[in-house]
């Protein structure tokens, strides 16, 4: 005979959530998104106390809110997450060391990138060992609003069915008044937004490094930079649209970044990158906005998609195989774009398809071929992930390889004007909302 035991759950007060911090919120405030297509969702504010324009996006990406408000890939964008509780383990001291292993930052960029967020249910409290703020606060501190309370899941059901679409969240008493009018919605793909997020002057990341890389700032997440230092890479980042063909012969290989918007802002790279690619013949790897730049300088057109691809488990079949991607293998990927290249046949002399997305079909890769006697590599995804799987991470160990390979046995001397490291920021500063560092 079998006897069962009824173990009753004691609950003890005193350590009922004792080492979580609780958040100060401020009351309630209340608040509303409003999208063009005439949806309202109302709720309570958190952060900033202020009302902004966006186009609403949606993420389905489980962890890692922290990194996704502060990737540049999101500038100008209303940001939903379709996890339910957003919060919980705070925000992290963003500040780290300028050296071999690390770029100024924790996070994806020195300030939130997106112009707003939209979550199910914030929390109140929150729990990590590195965490020093909560999101509220941080939010309000980068003077970026927040509504919590949302049906996340009918606005992202909304933007499936009908599109990424322009919104806006309405705080405290602009929430009770009506929602725009269609011609008073901001459309930020209407600007340059990679102009906005770029660095303005050229710096270089671990100096030292063995071997030298140019990276094309198009709004550059920091775990791109890190990727490369870290496999002992002297980064040198440029201005998006600096003319690299100007001092090309000082490096081993060029990197095209990240970035936000429609790629048609940035066709003047584009023609300086189609000049780089017919006359040098060392390395070149873009991701996502950098894919694209080479797409369109491989004379592919790119366009604009119904909601774009935006989380953590987008699955990408490889057509190629080059270095540690094994063709006919499915990778699990971080994405964040809105547009992408239109996959032709033929596809343009010298060149194939690398990545395909098993979900949608389209074009997540392209490469030059052998034939062409270039090495050239495009994703839309991002490898170096944060956050998200690391299927793909070893595609940075293979171009610095390559980078390595074709190394002139000398190097010339480092560009002149180019400063050797970072300037610090103290920890009580907000930085400017830059890729990088400001």
């Amino acid at each position: 005979m079998f006897r069962y035991q009824t173990i009753r759950a004691v609950r003890c007060a005193r350590f009922s959530r004792g080492l979580a911090t609780a958040v100060n919120n401020g009351g309630a405030v209340p608040a509303a998104l409003h999208l063009k297509t005439g949806q309202t969702f109302k709720g309570k504010s958190f952060g900033a106390p202020t009302s902004v324009f966006g186009e609403t996006v949606f993420s389905t990406s489980i962890t890692s809110y922290t990194e996704s408000m502060t990737d540049p890939s999101y500038r100008g964008q209303i940001l939903v997450f379709t996890t339910p509780m957003i919060g919980n383990y705070g925000v992290p001291q963003n500040q780290a060391p300028y050296d071999s292993k690390d770029v100024g930052v924790i996070l994806e960029s020195q300030g939130i990138q997106c112009a707003a967020v939209v979550v199910g249910d914030v929390a109140e409290k929150f729990s990590h060992y590195a965490a020093v703020e909560s999101i509220a606060s941080w939010c309000k501190r980068h003077n970026v609003p927040g509504i919590t309370g949302v049906d996340t899941r009918a606005v992202t059901t909304l933007l499936r069915d009908q599109g990424t679409t322009l919104g806006r969240l309405a705080v405290g008493a602009d929430a009770s008044l009506p929602a725009p009018q269609s011609h008073e919605y901001w459309d930020p793909s209407l600007e340059n937004l990679v102009d906005q997020v770029s660095t303005k002057e050229i710096y270089t990341l671990n100096p030292n490094g063995s071997v030298k890389v140019a990276l094309l700032d198009f709004g550059a997440k920091a775990n791109i930079t890190r990727s490369l230092v870290r496999r002992n890479a002297a980064v040198t980042v440029l201005p998006w649209n600096f003319d690299f063909n100007t001092i090309r012969d000082q490096f081993d290989g060029l990197f095209l970044s990240n970035g936000p918007g429609d790629p048609q802002h940035c066709m003047e790279a584009a023609l300086n990158l189609r000049r780089t690619i017919t006359e040098w013949n060392k390395p070149i790897f873009g991701i996502c906005m950098g894919h694209q730049i080479i797409g369109m300088a491989a004379g592919l057109d790119a366009y604009r998609m119904t909601f774009g691809n935006r989380g953590h488990n987008q699955p990408v079949l490889a057509l190629a195989s080059s270095g540690s991607i094994k063709a006919g293998r499915v990778y699990v990927t971080s994405q964040n774009h809105q547009y992408a290249l239109k996959l032709q046949d033929p596809f343009p002399q010298g060149w194939e398809p690398f990545f395909i997305n098993c979900n949608d079909s389209s074009v997540e890769g392209i490469k030059s071929t052998e034939d062409s006697g270039k090495r050239v590599w495009g994703v839309q995804f991002h490898p170096e992930s944060a956050g998200g799987p690391l299927d793909t991470i070893e595609m940075f160990s293979d171009f610095v390889s390559e980078c390595k390979a074709t190394a002139t046995v000398s190097h010339q001397p480092a560009f002149t004007g180019v400063a050797s490291a970072k300037v610090e920021i103290p920890l009580n500063t907000v930085a400017p909302k830059v890729s990088v560092a400001a």
